[in-house]
């Protein structure tokens, strides 16, 4: 089971939004198969604040839209060292608020298909997945889609 704690540092997402991002990120949870006990946070901050972080923890000085910090990469050994009950720690997953909004209308979907999309893939790199070359990130594109679709926020079918 997954324990989700979401913080709105911008005090502009909705609660049926708030609700949104802790059943997406279940859901996901669900689909990658996380049986074990574990644990999330999210935050959602300004662009000056994603900024800064970006710029302190991967030295890229300029505002980006999502930021994961892992605190394991999916790594399978992690079972034998968690005494049993204790929550596995995944990460942290920090989204841009103007990003969400900005994004939104530039690719033609709902704050909420924008919202989720960025949840997923943040949510995606916690576990493991990456994009760094072509065949990885067809993998975790791939596989992000396939999450927004089960859960009924998928790219239109046309």
């Amino acid at each position: 089971m997954l324990e989700i704690e979401v913080t709105d540092e911008t005090n502009t997402l909705t609660s049926a939004q708030l609700t949104i991002a802790k059943q997406v990120l279940t859901h996901a949870a669900a689909e990658e198969n996380v049986s074990r006990l574990s644990e999330v946070s999210v935050t959602f901050v300004d662009e000056k604040e994603i900024q800064s972080l970006n710029a302190t923890h991967r030295g890229l000085d300029k505002a980006t839209d999502v930021l994961s910090f892992a605190l394991h990469d999916g790594e399978e050994e992690v079972d034998l060292i968690l005494p049993e009950g204790m929550r596995d720690m995944l990460g942290d997953i920090v989204i841009s608020v103007p990003h969400i909004e900005r994004q939104a209308s530039e690719y033609g979907h709902t704050y909420e298909r924008e919202l989720a999309f960025l949840l997923v893939h943040g949510f995606l790199h916690l576990l493991g997945y990456d994009h760094m070359n072509e065949t990885d990130e067809k993998k975790m594109f791939t596989r992000q889609e396939e999450i927004l679709q089960s859960y009924g926020l998928g790219r239109p079918q046309s």
